[in-house]
């Protein structure tokens, strides 16, 4: 059984680059205003009334065995306010947390159906708890409306919410960073890590044989490997993407396990709710190397394509000639 983490905070896990995207959010000129008028449109009640109607509200006599790892969650992150939890029929793998005042977790049949072991599908609770717990969810909430009308980008409203939608998105993916730390330690199990990432990337192995480290393998590729060209191309893949791929998450969540904080919360060293974080200079600095790193990476990238390009522009002139 995993470590009981007695009045952990939030800010024990959450990766810097959460925080510094989510301060660069709030600081879009107009943003709050954004915030206030979609949040005028979008009510929890309106919401939770969908999933009461078409959904399965998972209870101890209700798919009592999902309870269970439910409570499991709350034990070991130590969290008194029990969200609602539902599970939703549906073709796609998703779980997700809604809600402002009192969000409720969902999952959809497809997810339950792909993750085979209960460790599994608790670290996919853990995480949804952890996005409760580092009050992530009246952000998330605003953004799944946003992302879905952001879409729509033939209408005018749609091009006017474009630059809120990829600040948005931005944010949401380092915020899965965070919750997968949550989930992490919820678990306190590697493999089961390793192997969630890699259900949700390939799915189920239908009695085949898979493995995590191959698997990890493969992260680590993604992220090294590759020209110029590719760096760019992974860019525009991700730009309007909710989560970061699963092969990133997998390598993020690694670093951190092997960076010596993961071991030493477990431990019993960390910031306890109520406590006042310590370590808020460190993050942002973290969060600043962060960012400049993968900007300098990005520029570097972007300078040796067009160099790239002019040369395949002069040499192909060239040649006309």
């Amino acid at each position: 059984m995993p470590n009981p983490l007695p009045q952990i905070s939030s800010t024990a896990w959450e990766h810097p680059a959460d925080r510094a995207a989510l301060n660069t959010l709030r600081a879009i000129p107009g943003f709050d205003e954004v915030m206030r008028q979609v949040a005028t449109f979008l009510t929890e009640r309106r919401v939770r009334q969908i999933f009461l109607a078409n959904a399965v509200q998972v209870s101890p006599v209700q798919r009592p065995r999902l309870d269970a790892l439910l409570t499991d969650v709350l034990t070991t992150l130590d969290w008194p306010r029990r969200p609602e939890l539902y599970v939703t029929q549906s073709p796609r793998v998703n779980a997700y947390a809604i809600g402002f005042d009192n969000p409720f977790i969902v999952m959809t049949s497809a997810a339950l159906e792909l993750l085979e072991s209960d460790d599994e599908r608790r670290f996919l609770l853990a995480h949804e708890l952890g996005h409760i717990m580092s009050d992530h969810m009246t952000y998330r909430t605003i953004a799944m409306v946003l992302v879905t009308v952001g879409s729509l980008a033939l209408l005018p409203v749609g091009i006017a919410l474009l630059p809120f939608q990829l600040a948005l998105l931005e944010w949401h993916r380092k915020s899965e960073f965070s919750s997968d730390r949550a989930a992490l330690l919820a678990i306190q199990d590697r493999a089961v890590a390793g192997t969630t990432f890699m259900r949700l990337a390939g799915g189920r192995d239908c009695g085949d044989i898979t493995s995590v480290d191959a698997f990890m393998t493969q992260a680590a590729t993604y992220e090294s490997g590759g020209d110029t060209w590719d760096k760019i191309l992974k860019v525009f893949n991700t730009a309007f993407r909710e989560h970061p791929f699963n092969t990133v998450r997998a390598a993020e969540l690694e670093r951190w396990r092997t960076s010596g904080v993961y071991d030493a919360i477990v431990a019993g060293a960390y910031t306890r709710r109520g406590e006042q974080n310590q370590a808020l200079g460190d993050d942002i600095s973290d969060a600043a190397r962060y960012y400049s790193d993968k900007a300098n990476a990005g520029m570097s990238s972007v300078g040796d394509a067009f160099d790239r390009a002019k040369s395949a522009f002069t040499d192909a002139f060239r040649g006309r000639d």
